[in-house]
């Protein structure tokens, strides 16, 4: 199977969203029904009848075509400043124009047309809202990279060190259980470990922090987005209580107010130099910095790293006993990003996962102007301020680009082919090939993130020659002999 053209490394406008040559115009298939009426049965189909996966699934087969339009969450009954309308875009070729900021503008649109309150991020619209074109966009940008650049000194050590007492942690409720439950605790590590590496922060400093900051920032991410995630309550008190209206912030204002003042007192490094060097008034510094803390690092590595574990405590093909054996034979005696850069097993387990099951399943963008998109069958004409929605579940699973797309498959990102694939690995806001700047979107911890996964994969594989369990449990450890 040969794969559409890929681009240089460093691009993230690739040529598949260049325009298209030779493609028939056709008409973008699909409808947003009557008003009001229309956003609310998508809806109900979206969260209740059908789930994201099947609700896109359905409508792609339904016309015929990887484009279309639909609405998405959320809408009716008191979102009435939100516009559900989309363009979905559910193929790599289409999905790919997503990247190409001449385009698409980047405003507003993390969640869609929905924006949460800013009083959530402290009256202030943080980096991640920002379009390219914004002024502010850079300075915040350059910050985070700027965080990530410092922490690598102290990075591996404090995840080891914070490992060791998660596990510690693990077994001793083991050894009294036949079962444990690790969200917590995996949940407590991260934010122990990224207020230190991110902040330089110390939360044994602040008791209160120490104990409960992992549950303060969980219930502020959950206000935000409350309005556009299902979380599995019983049907219709879902769509009647968490979907029909946004929860005000002053419900968490209290749990922020606390994260704040312990970012603000223990992280004035930190924030001295968004202030100094990068021109953030003290406000945005710390808001940006929060954010990054909560939102990208905390919020993201909570949603991926239990499906990560699953796929290798679950496993009953002899996965883990190959990925224990290049976690040991490789990398040296002391784990770091260079070593975890030898484990190719390794790291193809973590793109696999990622590639399943991004953190973030949807990404927008609103086109700048009046454009041509182009799928691999057809052209669509796009007019400006429409919303293009891709669901990235479906998007990197496209069988012209994955072999066998639906499938787990550890070793896919293992070969030459392998490595090419990763042209069209797209979790992060663009290609994990693709280079973060000041210039696009994409997730200035892409690198981070995966090497840091390896790291975790190579630690647990090293300090125990059997994980038994799921994404929510452990059943069963055995420590290396």
């Amino acid at each position: 199977m040969s794969l559409p053209p890929v681009p240089p490394p460093s691009s993230l406008a690739t040529p598949l969203a260049s325009p298209p040559t030779e493609l028939p115009v056709r008409q973008i298939p699909g409808s947003y029904g009557w008003p009001l009426l229309g956003p609310l049965s998508d809806r109900l189909d979206y969260f209740w009848f059908q789930k994201p996966e099947s609700f896109f699934r359905n409508r792609m087969e339904k016309y015929k075509s990887s484009v279309f339009r639909t609405n998405v969450p959320p809408s009716f009954p008191f979102f009435m400043n939100v516009n559900p309308n989309v363009i979905a875009v559910l193929d790599c070729k289409s999905f790919s124009h997503l990247f190409d900021l001449d385009l698409v503008d980047k405003k507003d649109v993390l969640v869609g047309d929905f924006v949460p309150s800013v009083a959530f991020t402290g009256n202030i619209r943080v980096g991640v809202y920002q379009d390219i074109t914004e002024p502010q966009h850079s300075k915040a940008k350059k910050f985070s990279m700027d965080i990530l650049k410092r922490s690598s000194g102290i990075w591996v050590s404090e995840l080891v060190s914070n490992l060791d007492k998660m596990c510690d942690n693990i077994e001793a409720t083991l050894s009294k259980s036949t079962s444990a439950s690790y969200l917590f605790p995996l949940q407590q590590f991260l934010f122990t470990f990224l207020c230190k590496v991110l902040v330089g922060a110390d939360t044994s400093r602040d008791p209160k922090i120490a104990e409960s900051g992992f549950a303060m920032l969980n219930r502020w991410l959950a206000l935000q987005l409350l309005p556009t995630v299902s979380i599995g309550v019983l049907q219709p008190l879902e769509e009647i209580f968490l979907h029909s209206f946004t929860y005000p912030f002053f419900l968490v204002s209290g749990d922020y107010n606390n994260i704040y003042n312990f970012v603000k007192q223990e992280g004035k490094e930190v924030i001295k130099r968004g202030v100094i060097e990068f021109g953030l008034s003290e406000e945005e510094a710390i808001h940006n910095l929060l954010f990054v803390l909560g939102f990208n690092a905390f919020g993201g590595f909570s949603i991926f790293l239990p499906g990560l574990i699953d796929n290798i405590a679950s496993d009953s093909t002899g996965l883990q006993e190959r990925l224990r054996k290049e976690a040991r034979e490789k990398g040296g005696s002391t784990l770091g990003f260079d070593s975890v850069k030898e484990m190719d097993l390794i790291q193809s387990v973590v793109y696999e996962t990622l590639r399943l099951n991004p953190p973030v399943p949807l990404q927008y963008g609103r086109a700048r102007k009046d454009f041509r998109l182009s799928s691999y069958d057809s052209a669509f004409q796009v007019k400006k301020g429409e919303l293009l929605c891709g669901y990235q579940k479906l998007v990197m699973r496209d069988p012209v680009v994955f072999e066998e797309p639906e499938s787990f498959k550890p070793d896919r990102f293992t070969t030459e082919k392998g490595a090419q694939l990763l042209d069209y690995l797209y979790w992060s806001n663009g290609p994990q090939t693709g280079t973060p700047s000041v210039s696009n979107k994409q997730c200035a911890g892409k690198d981070v993130v995966t090497l840091t996964a390896a790291l975790i994969v190579a630690y647990l594989l090293r300090r125990y020659d059997s994980i038994k369990g799921d994404a929510t449990s452990i059943t069963a450890l055995q420590k290396a002999k």
